[in-house]
């Protein structure tokens, strides 16, 4: 054994002995695990894939912000138009909530904006049309209304004179006005959603620039309930009624709205820990990647290729019944996409075994998940002219969808949601493990720690726990220190295994 090694630590001659085990390689990991590779050119056309590409050079953001704008836009276009059906019992509609994560300085709205411009457009020209309707429907509306008048007027006097009332002329009614279209909306109510929806079955994208506060303020609504199962309902198309006291019900058959939006790290972490255990916050695709590089842009993107891509996708129109109802086109699974299909549940499967809390339920919906991706992602080839219009999703198209979830969306939510996948004691224990590191201590007292006054580790109550764990873990080693003479409580003083200086983290 090798003799004891005097340092001195705060003023005190302290003894321990070097020799030390491998410590526990979960404490080594970083707190946040690296973000996954985009594979965007293995699941999007050449056109469009370099459309991505080059629209996140022009906004200075890593291509899987736009990646991600450009899943929920195009999802939230084709909204009721089509659905998809892996088998007969299982239909999913094109909804993707995008949650683009990282600081204020990460170009999250500049990356959404590049495709959130384009839909804007699309909508202005939607919205010009409609208004001219408009227009003509008040004047028709101001003649029916006199129309009415006259009629009333006719009627009274021939019900006084006793003769037969003449019966309501055709002209009094100028019908419904026409429908502004709203293809996305950044700040609506249920209450307006609802309206929108029910005049509107294709459906809408909800677009918020951070989801947050968003996110938080559906348990405040100010009349006693909360707008999570409109939301939650809002995810999976299903039927919904908006009821609110004081006004009149709304029942809108297929609620399908698309969600996107960005958030901070923080205020991320600050979700994970305290939303309700309801699913909703599972239902986004978090995006959490690299900052791109600080650099002039050098190319910009053809803006014309997502203006008709956006004109094709809003050309898709909702089937009428043999009743009068719309319903969305369901577009079928192929047989050896169903094959597939039946091995990515699997898959799926063995991943839920290994998982907790979110984690377990984001898994849970990514058989979904896939199915929806790949409908969008052949719409989005069939509308920049790169395939065909998907009549019927084939294997190929599901295997871009599947890998797509596993090799980029799965590794993503375990970057974004890490905290809330770890037990609190192990989250405390890697950031003294950072802290160790960025100080360069090989011995340190318990006080030196809390006076650094880091998030966690601050007091003795977060402290200790971490402290134990880095015990068990033959990470660090308690050391014994003489008795002060003065009296009062010794430090806590304790000695770091050297391998933690020298494994990377």
């Amino acid at each position: 054994m090798s003799a004891p090694n005097i340092q001195p630590i705060d003023g005190q001659a302290v003894s321990f002995v070097p020799e030390w085990p491998e410590p526990a390689a979960r404490f080594l990991r970083a707190e946040l695990p690296p973000a996954p590779t985009l594979p965007l050119r293995e699941v999007l056309g050449p056109r469009l894939a370099q459309w991505v590409e080059d629209a996140a050079e022009a906004k200075g953001a890593p291509p899987d912000y736009v990646f991600a704008a450009l899943l929920a836009v195009a999802g939230a276009t084709i909204g009721n138009a089509r659905w998809v059906s892996p088998w007969r019992g299982w239909n999913e509609p094109p909804v993707i909530w995008g949650m683009c994560v990282g600081l204020p300085s990460a170009g999250k709205s500049p990356a959404i904006d590049a495709v959130a411009q384009p839909l804007r457009k699309a909508e202005r020209l939607l919205r010009e049309a409609a208004e001219a309707e408009a227009t003509e429907w008040a004047k028709r509306a101001e003649l029916a209304k006199l129309a009415e008048s006259a009629w009333k007027e006719a009627a009274k006097a021939a019900i006084k004179a006793g003769d037969t009332p003449p019966e309501r002329p055709q002209g009094c009614d100028a019908g419904s006005p026409p429908h502004i279209p709203r293809l996305v909306v950044n700040d609506g109510t249920i209450e307006r959603l609802g309206a929108i929806l029910a005049r509107q079955p294709r459906g809408t994208l909800q677009m918020r620039d951070e989801l947050a506060g968003w996110l938080e303020g559906m348990q405040r609504y100010s009349g006693g309930g909360s707008d999570r199962p409109f939301w939650l309902e809002a995810f999976g198309g299903r039927g919904f009624t908006v009821e609110r006291m004081g006004r009149e019900p709304l029942t809108i058959d297929r609620l399908t709205i698309g969600v996107l939006g960005g958030i901070q790290p923080d205020r991320l972490k600050s979700l994970l820990f305290k939303s309700d255990d309801d699913g909703l916050l599972a239902r986004f695709l978090p995006i959490w990647p690299e900052p791109a590089p600080v650099r002039r842009p050098q190319i910009w993107a053809d803006e014309a290729l997502l203006d008709r891509a956006l004109e094709r996708l809003l050309s898709l129109d909702l089937v009428i019944d043999e009743e009068g109802e719309t319903r969305p086109s369901f577009i079928p699974f192929a047989e050896d996409a169903r094959g597939l299909m039946d091995e990515f549940r699997l898959t799926v499967r063995g991943w839920e075994a290994e998982a907790e809390g979110l984690m377990l339920s984001f898994i849970g919906k990514l058989p979904g998940l896939a199915a929806r991706l790949s409908l969008v992602l052949g719409c989005l080839d069939w509308a920049v002219g790169e395939g065909r219009e998907p009549l019927e999703i084939t294997a190929s198209e599901f295997g871009k969808a599947a890998h797509l979830v596993e090799a980029y969306f799965l590794p993503m939510a375990r970057r974004a949601y890490a905290d809330a996948t770890t037990p609190k004691a192990e989250r405390a224990a890697r950031r003294l493990v950072g802290i160790l590191r960025a100080q360069a201590w090989h011995s340190f007292t318990a006080r030196a720690v809390m006076r650094l006054d880091r998030v966690g580790l601050g007091s003795k109550a977060e402290l200790d726990p971490a402290l134990a764990a880095l015990e068990d873990g033959e990470c660090i080693r308690p050391i014994d220190t003489p008795q002060n003479p003065q009296g009062g409580r010794p430090q806590r003083i304790y000695a770091v295994n050297p391998a933690l200086h020298r494994v990377q983290p």
